[in-house]
């Protein structure tokens, strides 16, 4: 078994608490307020500011020259493909620039911190372990919800489409990659920090719709 689907396993009933979170079950459905979506939709734009960082540092450190550039389109892609998505998104449910660059709020401030630091001062295998859960989670919610949708006129349809697509998929497939080729060439003391490392992550990709849903600030 991969290491990427071990991890998998490991993080089954924190994935399953967040297919039940009301946040994906209204998403799902179409019935989510605006106001936490728009609350939502604030606070990835600037995460994804940083993690597009995040994945662009990590490129810069990947000795593989087709690793060093599939994270620096990864970084690309966070920081423009999406940030159009946010963009037609802003325009559709009145959200305005200056909202989008406020402060962010403590699970946001939480989530990105610890991917650079991880980044900064781990090692490489750990760091990719980080930012894996972001890939596939979003990944598996996507596919999720587009399997089990009933409403075809939902208005978080780009939303849905975007992360359950098969662009998007072919991203997923190569970080997988690259963090599994990573797990076998390194040490149990290093795995066992990139499983620490992946569980956290999974842990705040929950806490971040939590604290969309609740609209939680500082």
């Amino acid at each position: 078994m991969t290491w990427t689907n071990q991890a998998w396993q490991t993080i089954q009933p924190l994935y399953q608490e967040i297919l039940d979170m009301p946040f994906i079950h209204e998403l799902k459905n179409g019935t989510l307020p605006l106001a936490k979506f728009q609350f939502y939709m604030q606070q990835d734009a600037r995460y994804l500011e940083h993690y597009g960082r995040v994945l662009a540092y990590m490129g810069s450190k990947c000795t593989d020259n087709d690793q060093a550039l599939d994270f620096f389109d990864f970084g690309k892609n966070a920081l423009i493909v999406e940030r159009a998505l946010h963009e037609s998104y802003f325009t559709q449910f009145g959200i305005t620039k200056d909202s989008v660059t406020a402060d962010l709020e403590p699970v946001c401030h939480h989530y990105v911190h610890f991917l650079k630091s991880t980044a900064a001062f781990d090692p490489l295998e750990v760091a990719l372990a980080a930012v894996l859960p972001c890939f596939v989670i979003y990944k598996e919610v996507g596919d999720y919800i587009i399997s089990t949708q009933t409403r075809a006129d939902n208005p978080y349809k780009n939303w849905i489409d975007t992360y359950s697509g098969p662009e998007f998929g072919i991203g997923v497939q190569k970080a997988l990659g690259y963090v599994n080729a990573a797990a076998e060439r390194t040490t149990d003391a290093i795995r066992k920090q990139m499983l620490d490392a992946y569980v956290t992550a999974s842990r705040m990709e929950f806490k971040f719709w939590d604290a969309a849903y609740n609209k939680t600030t500082w």
